[in-house]
């Protein structure tokens, strides 16, 4: 049926694709056509005429049921209730975020370049080694290929903008538009509502409710800690989203990093710049904020070694505060990037405040805390090499971002 419906589409063989939705619809399950509606038509049909009734066709008629969820863009969509097959768009983290949530990757047959750079340099590949088996030939950068697409024959496609999933949806694959901005980019309340709209679609996970609980409780103690800092004693942290010979960007108040710096009692130095979110800037510019920290982002492929010798862009940092009081570090590179909501988040909140304010949290072994957290939570017991790899990444952490 996918099939036919593509070959009815004219020229659309190279979609493309546009941000998350934006808008503040949360996920609710509604009833659509139920396995129990399925079950008893097809009973019916096979009363009539006659026809024994198996347990192979009642699992036939059951593969066949759907139900209706509404994503994140506010529209309902049909769903099937037993799906097998997952492709996920350039919603980036959620390829991870599924892995742990299904508790594996075996139903991920398609995902996004950039998440499998991040999936083979990170502890993802490691734990799941099934993901490396999931195909990205279907999109390159912003473009998702259509008949690629279909050749993976999805169940259902996750993390495309709303109007794409529409056009999806039109050629017979039901596509979930999965936000990043609904929540202001709380990460902590973005991951809750991300696992809300997972088991609307697949049931509810356990594991990824008690990972919710851990961060929530992470960012509360942090919050008691840091709650008593004076405004003048706070630091002033630059987040370094993306640096290159071409482009030096950080977070304005409108993206991940200015959460990060108030759920960890810091001062975003972009924070004053109203209605930015990741912002392009310059040299002069860090001149004149003169940060205190300098924390980069696993987006870009800059260390801080970079900053420290003046090895990009004929740049020099030797004045900034940061650089001559050697405070520049690299975001730990977990199950994925974690500058982002995710399964790493509890762990990410604790290291960004020990990073920070190391004084007021030097009781916190962060390889401790890290080891103990994929033990209870996995079942999964990391090697000293795989923690002390998670929190200094190399450069290939930002593979395939230029895909």
């Amino acid at each position: 049926m996918k099939k036919i419906i593509y070959m009815m589409l004219t020229g659309a063989l190279v979609l493309s694709l546009a941000g998350c939705g934006s808008t503040s619809n949360t996920a609710n399950v509604e009833e659509g056509t139920t396995e129990q509606a399925v079950v008893e038509s097809t009973v019916a049909e096979t009363e009539s005429s006659e026809v024994e009734i198996t347990e192979e066709k009642v699992a036939e008629a059951e593969t066949l049921a759907t139900k209706v969820i509404v994503d994140h863009a506010g529209a309902e969509v049909e769903v099937p209730t037993e799906i097998n097959r997952i492709v996920v768009g350039n919603t980036l983290p959620l390829a991870s975020v599924l892995t742990v949530y299904l508790g594996g990757a075996e139903k991920i047959v398609g995902l996004h370049p950039a998440s499998m750079g991040a999936a083979k340099s990170g502890l993802l590949s490691e734990i799941y080694p099934e993901i490396l088996e999931a195909e990205t030939e279907f999109i390159n950068g912003t473009e998702i290929n259509i008949e690629e697409l279909l050749l993976l024959d999805p169940d259902i496609v996750i993390g495309v903008g709303a109007e794409q999933a529409q056009i999806l949806r039109d050629a017979g694959i039901p596509a979930v538009t999965v936000s990043v901005s609904n929540w202001n980019y709380d990460v902590v309340e973005t991951y809750d509502q991300w696992i809300s709209l997972f088991d609307d679609i697949f049931g509810e996970s356990e594991l990824s409710q008690r990972v919710s609980e851990y961060s929530n409780q992470a960012y509360a103690d942090i919050q008691e800690k840091v709650s008593a800092i004076a405004e003048e004693d706070k630091k002033r942290v630059m987040i370094l989203f993306n640096y290159s010979e071409e482009t030096m960007s950080t977070s304005g108040p409108v993206f991940f990093g200015q959460f990060w710096c108030d759920a960890t009692g810091a001062i975003n130095v972009a924070g004053d710049e109203e209605g930015m979110g990741n912002m392009t800037i310059d040299m002069e510019q860090v001149y004149e904020w003169n940060p205190e920290i300098i924390v980069i982002t696993n987006f870009t492929s800059a260390l801080p070694e970079d900053l420290y010798n003046n090895a990009i862009g004929g740049d020099d940092w030797s004045t900034v505060d940061a650089v001559k009081n050697g405070q520049v570090y690299k975001m730990p590179l977990g199950l994925y990037r974690t500058y982002t909501p995710g399964a790493d988040t509890p762990v990410t909140l604790q290291w960004f405040a020990k990073t920070v304010y190391p004084e007021l949290f030097e009781d916190v072994d962060i390889h401790q805390v890290t080891r103990d957290y994929f033990t209870e939570y996995y079942n999964i017991e990391l090697t000293d090499e795989q923690i002390e790899s998670m929190f200094s990444p190399s450069r290939d952490s930002a593979s395939g971002l230029s895909n």
